[in-house]
């Protein structure tokens, strides 16, 4: 048992040795490995070191200032202004004589002599100058009234003076057709009827409307006491009885 102790120690230490030899060892290997590539500095390329040591472009050049165009204002002749020089001579102007004339005055005229000479020429325009009077105001006239008005069905059915009944149609009876036929009418200043368009209605029943509505008559219509024609509308009723 004492002998197993011993040779355990002498294992341990001669473990420990060896790993400080080996990190010892690997650290050389390092250092050399860093070393060498420092070592051989003139086997850079020198084209890699012209390059990052040439100084790079310029900056361009600033912009050229904008160019201010001056507009040159000519100067103006100033009659009152002061003059820079006293000329030499000064031009004197005449006037010429006004020319004879040879209207003659009025009495009282503005501008002549007592009595009317020459010269009253403001009491002869107004003397000669003829009065015009005022033109007379237009007359108003009254416009002339429609052709033609539209009226409700009441108040036209309130100036209908002859209604024709229409005969029911046999066809329309048998089919047991009923409705209303609705028509535009025209009715002239003498109150007959001028004109027919059907609004609505059934086939059947239409033509018997037309028939007897063509013979209606109705009192003139008159406006501002003149006669005109009426557009109204008519409903004519189909109803079966039993």
């Amino acid at each position: 048992m004492f002998e197993q102790s011993l040779m355990s120690n002498a294992v341990g230490k001669s473990s420990r040795w060896t790993m400080a030899l080996s990190f010892g060892l690997q650290m050389l290997l390092v250092g050399v490995a860093v070393l060498i590539p420092l070592l051989n500095y003139y086997e850079l390329p020198a084209g890699q070191l012209m390059g990052f040591l040439v100084a790079p472009p310029p900056p361009p050049p600033p912009a050229p200032p904008p160019v201010v165009t001056r507009r040159i204002i000519p100067e103006q002749y100033n009659p009152m202004a002061t003059p820079v020089a006293i000329p030499d001579r000064v031009a004197i102007i005449q006037d010429e004589p006004p020319p004879a004339t040879s209207i003659a005055g009025v009495v009282g005229g503005v501008g002549g002599s007592f009595g009317g000479a020459l010269g009253g020429i403001i009491g002869s325009i107004v003397s000669s100058t003829p009065i015009v009077a005022p033109p007379p105001p237009p007359v108003k006239r009254a416009p002339p009234p429609p052709k033609r008005i539209r009226v409700g069905g009441a108040v036209s059915r309130a100036n209908l003076i002859r209604q024709v009944r229409p005969v029911y149609p046999p066809l329309a009876r048998q089919a047991r057709i009923q409705g209303t036929v609705k028509l535009t009418a025209i009715i002239s200043k003498t109150g007959s009827i001028e004109k027919l368009e059907v609004l609505q209605g059934h086939p059947l029943l239409i033509p018997a409307a037309l028939f007897a509505v063509k013979q209606w008559r109705y009192r003139p219509t008159l406006l501002n006491g003149q006669p005109v024609e009426v557009v109204t509308q008519v409903d004519v009723n189909f109803t079966l009885r039993g």
